[in-house]
């Protein structure tokens, strides 16, 4: 999977996202500009140590992603979608974009793309979730769809044992 963050703003939503980028092998990324530097410590404190394990590229902008990522298959996630994120079928390569945190992904990439943008379902008068938060919803689900491919599907106490385990 990918995650795209167009022009992202706030340090420790992408440092959260990349440490979750980590955790399932996806690969971040960020399209400039971007509201902070990678060497900011919110971001470093929010991606833990994880962040030197992150997979990630940048870009100048829009057109440039779109250059090098040709032929790319794109979900858009915005609030002002029709389609829910959970009625779609994701595929490993796909592509999942966020906007920036104050704006969201600019209308003029959205009306290009309307049939591939999805929405979070929430309350009338909500104007949106965290990005980290809405960014964890949409990959988990994308991931849930292809059967969490290598992720550990069970976990291990540290100090003490299931009931049951050998």
């Amino acid at each position: 999977m990918n995650i795209v963050l167009h022009e992202p703003e706030i340090p420790a939503n992408t440092g959260n996202i990349g440490r979750s980028c980590v955790a399932t092998g996806t690969k971040l990324h960020l399209i400039e500009p971007l509201g902070f530097r990678l060497t900011e410590n919110a971001l470093k404190r929010a991606g833990m140590d994880y962040w030197p394990q992150l997979d990630y590229a940048r870009y100048i902008n829009y057109a440039d992603f779109l250059e090098k990522n040709p032929g790319a298959r794109i979900f858009f996630a915005t609030t002002k979608a029709r389609q829910r994120y959970s009625d779609v079928e994701y595929r490993p390569d796909d592509f999942i974009m966020f906007g920036k945190e104050s704006a969201g992904i600019p209308e003029e990439i959205l009306v290009e793309h309307e049939e591939h943008c999805i929405r979070i379902p929430m309350l009338p008068g909500t104007r949106s979730l965290n990005l980290s938060n809405a960014v964890n919803i949409v990959l988990f689900e994308a991931l849930r769809q292809q059967g969490f491919p290598g992720l550990e599907s069970e976990g291990e106490l540290h100090r003490l044992q299931w009931k049951g385990a050998e």
